[in-house]
């Protein structure tokens, strides 16, 4: 059976099950339009059936050994290594990301976190630790909810998924019924290496599914990506049943640009990083901070950079941008770009009026100037091919536009000195901050300050995120005595 005839059917207890309702909800390419699956509308009783499953599992999963959840969560990843191509084209097709671009960070990437989270359970994480009498042990949270997004759909869901199985958690991942494809493929995955049935369990579904698990009372944990509005919600969701929640969230990344830099090149990297996947990352640069005086070479450098970008069928190998998600997204974003223009932003290249393919949801990489912190382009996750341009006279005043915003994901900063610039990095109030084009590392913990979230992803604090902490105090130093995990 394959990933889109997997589609119609919800992955619960080890099978692929009928919904519990015959409708479908469509899963299109944005950039044609074609309908290549039909995905299950699911239901209450799916997402019942789904958590009785992971609780059902989670005794006996959450008793093997370390090294037995290592091999599984290393298998899979291996199955997955095999499915490179035809991943990478499911994805594109699903999401509409150039194939380089899906190969690398769509598929090769999330294969990289799965290795890197087995390496950091072995080596890294504090399992258990002794404090005098007291022995501090780490054990698995319990029922995992992970809700994940499709701007990158295998990735969000392997470091979820795959951080809480090692945990001795078991899972139940709700895919964003637009790219849910990858999900499908990662349960066959974990299902070639032995992972016993209904330690992952894969429901599709709208908010209304979404609702029912976030609530269930027997879930003990929610891992969720996505907008900082929904993240409110299930927050306040969880909070009735007090669940351990994770929640990553939107960005507007501040870029730096400090005197004595390479204006051109920061402005390219900058620019690289906000068109990506076409600005559908919530680790986009998309606010560049500029000395006043550099302004105008740092517009010629992005002027010249997306002239050398190409829209297009994601398919093609001249394309570097694809469409983004959805007709709705497509609108959404507009509405932003002319709202910017009403509100005083300088348009430097894109906007309303320049070209993009008639076929799909294209957005042009569009460039403001002079934009300030009192405009809603520069406060709003566009969560699309829009970047700003800030100009400012001083240091201080680059680091207070850097962080005046809600949200505080990520960060860069170019200077011509390091030391320097990793001393403004340390105030830039971000969970993850590049110098001089230090990029993510996802061996590293990813997440955010303010309304970006809380809690991390990858690499051992990752993994930390499903563990619950005791301490068993002995009478004596001496008496101490404490399985190894």
């Amino acid at each position: 059976m394959s990933a889109v005839e997997r589609a119609g059917r919800q992955f619960i207890g080890g099978t692929w099950e009928h919904s519990t309702s015959a409708a479908m909800v469509p899963v299109s390419n944005p950039a044609t339009d074609e309908v290549i699956a039909q995905v299950c509308r699911g239901t209450a009783e799916d997402a019942h059936a789904a958590v009785s499953a992971a609780r059902e599992a989670f005794g006996p999963w959450s008793a093997t050994s370390l090294s037995e959840r290592i091999n599984a969560v290393r298998h899979a990843a291996s199955v997955l290594t095999g499915q490179v191509d035809d991943l990478t084209r499911t994805i594109s097709r699903e999401v509409g990301t150039p194939l380089p671009v899906s190969r690398a960070a769509q598929v090769q990437r999330p294969i990289e976190v799965l290795t890197s989270l087995c390496d950091a359970a072995e080596k890294v994480v504090r399992w258990r630790e002794r404090i005098g009498p007291t022995v501090v042990v780490r054990e698995p949270l319990g029922v995992v909810v992970a809700i994940t997004p499709w701007n990158f759909p295998l990735h969000q869901a392997v470091a979820k998924v795959g951080a809480a199985l090692l945990a001795g958690c078991t899972v139940v991942l709700k895919p964003s019924e637009l790219a849910p494809l990858s999900a499908y493929a990662l349960a066959d995955a974990f299902t070639a290496a032995g992972l016993p049935a209904g330690a992952l369990n894969v429901v599709t579904g709208a908010g209304d599914v979404g609702e029912v698990l976030v609530s269930h009372p027997d879930v003990d944990g929610i891992s969720f990506t996505g907008s900082t509005a929904v993240g409110r919600r299930i927050g306040s969701t969880a909070a009735q049943t007090v669940k351990h929640v994770a929640l990553e969230l939107g960005g507007k990344g501040p870029s730096v640009i400090l005197p004595g830099a390479d204006v051109k090149a920061a402005s390219v990297a900058t620019a690289a990083r906000c068109f990506t996947n076409s600005g559908q990352v919530c680790a986009s640069l998309s606010r560049l901070i500029v000395p006043r005086e550099s302004l105008e070479a740092a517009e010629g450098a992005l002027a010249e950079f997306v002239a050398g970008q190409q829209l297009g069928d994601p398919f093609e190998d001249v394309t570097t941008l694809g469409p983004v998600i959805s007709a709705e997204q497509k609108t959404r974003i507009s509405a932003l770009v002319g709202r910017a223009l009403d509100e005083g932003a300088r348009l430097v290249v894109g906007g309303p009026d320049a070209a993009v393919p008639q076929q799909g949801h294209y957005i042009a990489p569009t460039v403001f100037s002079d934009v300030t912190s009192a405009m809603t382009i520069a406060q709003t996750e566009v969560f699309g091919p829009v970047l700003c341009v800030m100009p400012y006279e001083d240091v201080n005043e680059a680091i207070d536009i850097a962080n005046d915003s809600e949200y505080g994901l990520v960060g860069a900063v170019w200077g011509p000195d390091t030391a320097q610039a990793a001393g403004v990095a340390g105030r830039i109030r971000v969970g993850m901050v590049g110098v001089n084009g230090g990029r993510i590392n996802v061996k590293a913990p990813f997440g955010g300050y303010r309304q970006s979230g809380n809690g991390r992803e990858f690499g051992a604090l990752g993994i930390e995120e499903f563990l619950e902490v005791k301490s068993v105090n002995f009478a004596s130093e001496d008496q101490v005595a404490w399985p190894a995990p």
